[in-house]
């Protein structure tokens, strides 16, 4: 196990201002360039299992929890220094919005009324724009030992969104070693909506290298195939017969040794698609992915309310971001889960453009719910 002050700026936490609210920690931990402060709030519970939440992006900056020896370790991905995390975003462990994933060109119609927000993804927006809520700080409006709540407040046209959005992101550590993460939004006129987090993975432990041959699980029979621009064609395709059958576990490099052999990875450098879970949200969550690392015995079980998860492995991790542990990380040294409603839903008739819609009178809620396991005395976790 790594000193728990390692991490995102491990030595900027030890000189920031730290206040302790029974077991939890907040401490201060820099600067936006307008004087903004981000803070970090640590948050435990009784099992010894440990999350710290960073203000900037509402993101999950680590994870602590046991491997097969009840050894624990931090599985979750992040900059080592505020620095870089500022001067190049890579969405490590934040909420993505105010629309997740991509809008073609841009560009969507609600309404009958035609909007633009920024491309910053060729030419499509990704997940909220050039200033999504990736990038902002939040505020900390309920803070106990082992739960924090967040709220942001984009207001109305807001990278060209219409409608003021108020949003709450929780992180909650509930025992038996579950991390609850829920994004609830509501609007002052109709929005479109759609949030997700954006953790990178790797159950081996940060900076251990390749998560590859973790063996990953996907509740899904569909996935969305796209263009070369990553936007989704429009149609649902059986995953039976393809790389994209992850229905039984298999190692997530699996398939990509060869993925020449498959134009979609080649389109995305690997895989980069959304997985058809259900056609509409359920009200409870529902076990969508689960993943097992082999090596340190740890088992991941993804639930959530959405219709779709984008499954992203890691494919533009380049070897030029310094972990937090000081590791470089490289592609395939981490995977990414993203429950969420389909791509570019407001522009694909066939996905129903009307579940992105938001009005006054709604709530817009994905919960998701993270267990951790692990296989020692059960087959692998399955």
């Amino acid at each position: 196990m790594r000193n728990k002050t390692t991490g995102l700026c491990a030595g900027l936490v030890a000189m920031g201002l730290v206040a302790s609210a029974g077991a939890q920690e907040r401490a201060v931990v820099g600067n936006l360039p307008d004087g903004t402060k981000i803070e970090t709030i640590t948050l435990h519970d009784a099992s010894g299992m440990q999350a710290r939440i960073l203000t900037l992006g509402a993101a999950l900056n680590a994870l602590d929890v046991p491997d097969r020896n009840g050894k624990l370790g931090d599985v979750v991905l992040g900059d080592r220094t505020l620095q870089a995390t500022l001067a190049k975003p890579q969405y490590f462990g934040t909420i993505v919005g105010r629309f997740a994933n991509r809008v073609a060109k841009g560009k969507f119609t609600l309404d009958k009324k035609s909007y633009t927000v920024p491309t910053n993804d060729g030419p499509n927006s990704l997940h909220g724009g050039t200033k999504g809520f990736d990038k902002v700080v939040w505020e900390v409006v309920e803070a106990k030992p082992d739960r924090v709540k967040l709220r942001y407040v984009s207001p109305d046209g807001d990278q060209g969104y219409p409608g003021k959005l108020t949003v709450t992101a929780s992180y909650a550590l509930e025992g038996n070693g579950s991390l609850a993460i829920e994004y609830r939004a509501t609007t002052d006129k109709p929005t479109i909506v759609n949030l997700s987090n954006h953790t990178y993975w790797n159950l081996s432990g940060e900076g251990m290298g390749t998560a590859m041959d973790h063996e990953l699980m996907i509740a899904a029979d569909a996935y969305t195939p796209v263009d070369a621009t990553l936007i989704p064609t429009g149609k649902i395709v059986p995953v039976a017969g393809t790389v994209f059958d992850f229905r039984k576990p298999k190692p997530i490099g699996q398939d990509l040794r060869n993925a020449v052999a498959e134009p979609q990875l080649m389109l995305g450098l690997g895989y980069d698609h959304n997985w058809v879970v259900s056609r509409t949200a359920s009200k409870q969550p529902r076990e969508m992915a689960r993943v097992h690392d082999p090596r340190s015995g740890r088992v991941m079980s993804l639930s959530s309310t959405q219709p779709g998860l984008q499954f992203y492995s890691g494919n533009f991790l380049d070897g030029k971001t310094v972990g937090k542990s000081g590791h470089l990380y490289r592609q395939g040294d981490a995977f990414v889960l993203e429950p969420q409603l389909f791509p570019d839903t407001p522009n694909q008739p066939t996905f129903g453009p009307a579940a992105a819609r938001l009005a006054p009178s709604q709530e817009y809620v994905n919960r998701m719910v993270y267990r951790f396991t692990t296989d020692k005395g059960a087959s692998a976790g399955r």
